[in-house]
């Protein structure tokens, strides 16, 4: 497969040494032309200096005959104009792109092919504000993935002592509760995994992954341990990017507090924000612990 990355930092140099392995036709394509040098030194790729939004630097590195592209520059500008040019000049199969800002991703329909044609859309900031969110809606559960636009959720779960299936088999649990449709996918007992049949017994300390509705969730939970009450009181050690998205879908439903050290960033926080108390300090400071009685909080989240 020709593949044309866009962008040699940490990320478009990994990639590039991933794929390469795999016998793909690389080309790699940033502004620095020293990061393009110690790249081609390492692996068996084409490097192409020049930026990536620009029509002649992606016809040098190839885009005409390209199967895809990936654009994972530093700057989102560059990687949506990167895709659009790619599509409109050169017909490119397959764009992805990274975008990190949320002025971007909170628009519906941006993302399309009638609109900035971009196939697959990555944004790093989003995935981890998802996971931890998830984690937060679903006291106790140890991993939650979406399918289905977030209709099912797949969710990894500690079994305890106590917990109704505990000790008995998988098929108890379809005849305990026989109004909820859940499959077991998975069980991992001392770090070794087991495939679950209908006669699996569940142990204390298994780490069993479920799939249900998501609405579904919390009963099947209580099925495996004694579910924790919801978590109210929140408090985010850090208010970048992804502490912000974080505190914007939490703030409405949850008391949400964020520490920040910049006084410049706390002043735009809470200028953004609508109900998160933003405070001025270090996470680690003691006393600002103290008067804001953050051990009172249901979860602390380090994002710093």
């Amino acid at each position: 497969m020709k593949i044309i990355i866009l962008g040699a930092g940490q990320v478009g140099a990994t990639l590039a040494e991933h794929l390469a392995r795999e016998e793909n036709d690389i080309t790699v394509v940033d502004t620095d032309g020293a990061k393009l040098r110690e790249l081609h030194t390492k692996l068996d790729i084409r490097t192409v200096t020049g930026a990536g939004s620009y029509p002649i630097v992606l016809r040098q590195a190839g885009c005409e005959d390209a199967d895809m592209l990936i654009a994972v520059t530093n700057t989102d500008e560059i990687n949506m104009i990167a895709c659009q040019v790619a599509h409109t000049l050169f017909r490119t199969p397959t764009k992805i792109a990274r975008v990190r800002s949320t002025a971007y991703l909170t628009r519906k329909g941006l993302f399309a092919h009638e609109a900035i044609p971009i196939d697959v859309l990555i944004s790093p900031e989003q995935v981890v504000t998802d996971h931890v969110r998830r984690l937060i809606e679903h006291p106790g559960a140890l991993q939650v993935l979406e399918f289905a636009g977030g209709l099912v959720q797949l969710v990894a779960v500690k079994a305890f002592y106590g917990g109704p299936l505990v000790g008995q088999d998988l098929a108890f649990l379809g005849k305990h509760m026989p109004n909820v449709e859940t499959r077991v996918a998975a069980i991992y007992r001392r770090n070794r995994p087991i495939i679950p049949r209908g006669d699996t017994i569940i142990e204390a300390d298994d780490e069993v992954f479920f799939l249900a509705a998501r609405r579904d969730i919390r009963a099947v939970m209580s099925e495996l341990r004694k579910v924790e009450r919801d978590f109210r009181r929140v408090v985010i050690a850090g208010g970048g990017n992804i502490g912000e998205r974080l505190a914007e879908h939490l703030e409405h439903s949850h008391q949400v507090k964020i520490i920040e050290h910049s006084l410049e960033r706390c002043t735009t926080l809470s200028e953004r924000l609508d109900r998160t108390v933003v405070l001025h300090g270090s996470a680690t400071s003691k006393r600002l612990l103290e008067e804001e009685n953050i051990e009172d909080c249901d979860i602390f989240c380090a994002l710093t």
